[in-house]
């Protein structure tokens, strides 16, 4: 387990029933066995002093990022859904943060950025703002899924500076393609994260 302090924060991607349930739309194979090691560094890192914030897919029912409106991913997370709520058994203290994405129709991978899926414009979310005015150092990451919204996330905290620890027993990949998971992993590890 990661040790945690003042200047830490815990960033918790995207652990929804969508996600996270077998019978959610887009399930990541073994998204429910991160739960116990994701709340026992919630755990630890509230203990510490540390920051925890937990990113949600929202979604409004039309957007190019699904397959049917011309993306490549089956209809998920839509807001006000059971498939977007963050899965009941996590431990989400009342007073934590959730960083919402997605939420006009964009494409919502990384916690610090959404892109427009018609002009691929980037947009910064409220993440950067909430770490810096808080202090925060060094970002730990858990959560789903390896190969796509942990990956971006992770690759935008090392490029905005911050240290960067991903929990690997805390993770899971999609694998759209045979072999993904391991080749985010070989990304992040590439792109200056700790591995842990």
């Amino acid at each position: 387990m990661a040790e945690y302090d003042r200047r830490d924060a815990l960033l918790v991607v995207d652990v929804q029933n969508d996600f996270t349930d077998p019978a959610g739309s887009l399930a990541v194979r073994g998204g429910e066995e991160i739960l116990p090691v994701v709340n026992r560094d919630v755990q630890a890192a509230l203990a510490a002093g540390a920051t925890v914030v937990f990113t949600q897919d929202w979604h409004p029912e039309r957007t190019p990022h699904f397959e049917k409106d011309g993306g490549i991913w089956p209809v998920h997370c839509v807001r006000d859904t059971w498939g977007a709520e963050l899965h009941p058994a996590l431990h989400r203290p009342p007073d934590a943060a959730v960083l919402r994405k997605g939420v006009d129709g964009e494409d919502g991978y990384s916690g610090f950025s959404v892109r427009d899926p018609g002009t691929g414009e980037v947009e910064a979310t409220g993440l950067e703002s909430l770490l810096r005015d808080s202090g925060i150092e060094r970002v730990l990451v858990a959560g789903l899924a390896t190969d796509y919204c942990v990956k971006e996330t992770v690759l935008d905290a090392r490029r905005l500076g911050f240290k960067t620890v991903v929990l690997r027993d805390a993770i899971r990949a999609v694998d759209l393609q045979p072999g993904d998971g391991g080749r985010a992993i070989d990304r992040m590890r590439e792109a200056g994260a700790e591995i842990e």
